[in-house]
């Protein structure tokens, strides 16, 4: 009897001890982490982080892919606000944001865009830049407020044709991705994902290397994949990535955008093109280039340009790419502006 009292002490000492890491590591997180913004209250203590940076018009406005925050963007908005305004910001249910109340599907997530845009004085027009899920949120702005648009960048959009409904096959891969955010939610809240994190992106990473060992041949994946995309971007925001991958409510939100998935794909695979509105988009050299049928379904106005040396993640392969294009984008806006002027 002594020896179960004394085990059960320990556990309970062991889960409280990881819960009160976790409380006061978040604490410390949002005082260190989250001053180069603000938020943006789109009604009912509905709060979206938004971070500005640059002068002159037209705001860039950049939207991350499914589970990434404004983190993703940070050297390229860095680049870009030193010839123009910039605005990225965190979805709902992800990074520094309100947990969502809607499904995560690019209508809903389009129409807090523009709640939070009015609400921060950040008036059109916008060049909208998206990656991946985030092409899908950028083309649905697009529809809904077109007055609002001068040019869109789509950065290797999500394509709908490869998730379900659309393709079935993958659904088996949506609900594992569900199945293990949700189970990290616990995780989390006990402070085991942030000692894995911590251990990853700023220490030596025995840590997460061991509980990824522990997991198996996924985990191990997982590791490797979380290492090779993070890796490519600057190490300051290291700490950052490690802070929101702590979070529970990171966790649930990852899960939120997986689980609407189906729900986006329905959205979007009807949508209707965008007209008179120039939309670029960029695709991997590592990729099958989308065909004139698939370009005609964004727009009427569409040029594909192939990024040679890239995969998924063209904006952290090839930023100046992401870049150049964005500033002919505000110079063809400019331009336009002043002959309408004159």
């Amino acid at each position: 009897m002594y020896i179960v009292l004394l085990v059960f002490s320990a556990v309970v000492i062991v889960i409280s001890a990881g819960f009160f890491y976790q409380l006061i590591g978040s604490h410390r997180d949002r005082r260190l982490y989250a001053g180069p913004g603000r938020w943006i209250d789109i009604g009912r203590r509905y709060r979206l982080y938004l971070v500005e940076k640059g002068e002159g018009g037209p705001t860039v406005l950049f939207e991350a892919g499914i589970a990434a925050t404004n983190l993703n963007w940070f050297h390229i908005q860095n680049i870009v606000s030193r010839f123009n305004h910039t605005a990225s910001y965190d979805r709902s249910g992800l990074g520094w944001s309100s947990p969502s109340r809607t499904a995560r599907t690019p209508g809903n997530i389009a129409v807090e865009l523009h709640a939070m845009l009015q609400h921060a004085g950040i008036k059109p027009p916008y060049i909208l830049v998206g990656h991946s899920f985030g092409g899908l949120v950028m083309r649905r702005y697009a529809l809904l407020y077109p007055e609002d648009v001068a040019s869109v960048l789509l950065v290797d959009p999500m394509r709908c044709e490869e998730w379900p409904p659309m393709d079935p096959t993958k659904q088996p891969q949506l609900d594992r991705g569900r199945k293990l955010s949700r189970y990290a939610v616990p995780i989390a809240r006990f402070g085991l994902a942030r000692l894995a994190v911590t251990s990853l992106l700023c220490r030596s990473g025995r840590i997460s290397g061991q509980l990824a060992g522990a997991a198996g041949a996924g985990g191990r994946h997982v590791l490797a994949r979380v290492t090779d995309e993070v890796g490519k971007m600057p190490r300051e925001v290291w700490p950052i990535v490690a802070a929101h991958w702590s979070r529970p409510g990171y966790y649930v939100g990852m899960s939120n955008h997986v689980e609407a998935v189906p729900d986006t794909v329905r959205e979007m695979r009807d949508a209707e093109p965008i007209r008179g509105i120039p939309v670029l988009v960029l695709t991997p050299g590592k990729s099958t280039p989308l065909s004139e049928a698939c370009l005609d379904r964004i727009g009427d106005n569409v040029q594909q340009v192939i990024a040679p040396a890239s995969a998924h993640w063209i904006h952290l392969d090839e930023p100046d790419l992401v870049i150049n294009s964005i500033r002919e984008m505000v110079t063809a806006v400019n331009s336009e502006a002043v002959a309408a002027a004159g």
